[in-house]
């Protein structure tokens, strides 16, 4: 059974989605225009095709948790819409995703170069809708930095160009004002004391996990569309399967199945808030 949601419900989610505001985001919200939550649903069914999926985030050797779970949960919704999902990132990433879900390989080499592949790409196979979710974003020097402000340059490839070039809408996922799509709200990120992403996006999630920010927007979407299914046990699955590859907490460093420093159930616990007020609407 769909349910209706309504404007507050999805604005009620987005503030739920900032509750902790550890990195500042509720003050990027204040430049968004509200609603961006149910215009990117509304995105996602709107659209049929390819749909890139852009994530990966380098982190002690290897990628963090955040970022790639979500782009699971996003794939498999995706699917669902009659999309045809695709998860572009490193090939440390792709190698451990690709037995299970469709991948492709970020293009290497100068920017020039990596603009010359994708545009060979959107040629073969043009993208219907591009999301990228927890994926560093240069800034304006034209480098890539972590929350901490270092260089993390030489080991992240461009992937600016999948989205300048990109023929269709454009969600982007953040929550620290360093990730691809988040030049949208460059107003409010040039007073952080961050090297924020200049490359924009039609609708901008901000969230205080990235992953919870695509948990939510599979939520909404899959409650306007069908049955909510059990997200909660597909992200403990898919946080399990990705620090058996390999994949740490983005805050901590560690190889443990936790998002960013917060508790192991926090993802779980918001998702259940989530399904919470998207049914109670429907109960009035």
């Amino acid at each position: 059974m769909t349910l209706r949601i309504s404007n507050a419900t999805a604005e009620a989610i987005e503030l739920l989605l900032i509750q902790h505001d550890h990195r500042g985001m509720s003050r990027i919200r204040q430049v968004l225009n509200p609603g961006y939550l149910g215009r990117a649903a509304e995105m996602l069914r709107a659209q049929r095709g390819i749909a890139y999926i852009i994530t990966g985030f380098p982190v002690a050797g290897s990628f963090e948790t955040d970022g790639p779970a979500g782009a699971m949960a996003l794939y498999r919704l995706c699917e669902q819409l009659q999309l045809q999902p695709v998860i572009v990132s490193e090939h440390s990433l792709t190698q451990c995703l690709a037995p299970t879900f469709r991948c492709l390989e970020l293009a290497t080499g100068t920017r020039e170069e990596v603009q010359q592949s994708v545009r060979d790409l959107y040629q073969q196979a043009a993208p219907a809708l591009i999301i990228s979710i927890e994926r560093p974003g240069a800034a304006k020097d034209g480098r890539y930095y972590n929350m901490a402000g270092v260089d993390i340059s030489a080991n992240c490839s461009p992937a600016e160009p999948y989205l300048e070039l990109a023929p269709c809408p454009i969600i982007a996922i953040g929550d620290g004002g360093n990730e691809l799509g988040m030049g949208k709200a460059i107003a409010a990120l040039d007073a952080m004391d961050i090297h924020p992403a200049i490359c924009t996006c039609d609708e901008l999630i901000v969230a205080d996990v990235s992953n919870w920010g695509a948990y939510a927007l599979c939520a909404l979407t899959y409650a306007q569309h069908e049955t909510i299914p059990d997200i909660s046990v597909a992200l403990r699955e898919d946080l399990a399967f990705l620090v058996a590859a390999g994949a740490v907490d983005g805050v901590t460093g560690e190889r443990v199945a936790t998002e960013d420093g917060f508790p192991e159930d926090a993802g779980a616990e918001l998702v259940a808030r989530v399904i919470e007020l998207l049914h109670q609407e429907n109960q009035l």
